[in-house]
C-alpha cells in the first residue's frame, strides 16, 4: 500500500487470507480505528445486515483501499489493477 493513505472509515478489502479468523482475500471491511500512528488499522467486517462478524487489527500490507470514484493519475501508484 505504498503511497496510498489509509484513513478512518475507508472501505478496504483483504489482500491476504486469514484462515485463523475465517477471513479470505477479497472480503470487505471498514477501517474503524487507526492504530500505532498508522502502522496498523482496526478493520470491522460486517454482514449485509450490518452485524459485525469480525474486528481485528491489520497491517497496511494486508489490505487495499477501495475507490468508488475515479482516481487521479498522481494517486495511482498504490492502486492495484486487474
Amino acid at each position: 500500500m505504498t503511497n496510498n493513505t489509509i484513513n478512518l472509515l475507508d472501505v478496504v478489502a483483504l489482500i491476504t487470507d486469514l484462515p485463523e479468523c475465517n477471513l479470505w482475500q477479497g472480503q470487505v471491511g471498514t477501517v474503524v480505528e487507526i492504530l500505532a500512528t498508522g502502522k496498523a488499522f482496526e478493520v470491522e467486517f460486517s454482514d449485509r445486515s450490518g452485524r459485525t462478524y469480525e474486528s481485528l487489527g491489520l497491517r497496511p500490507e494486508q489490505i487495499m483501499v477501495l475507490h468508488f470514484e475515479p482516481v487521479s493519475p498522481s494517486s495511482t501508484s498504490g492502486v492495484v489493477t486487474a
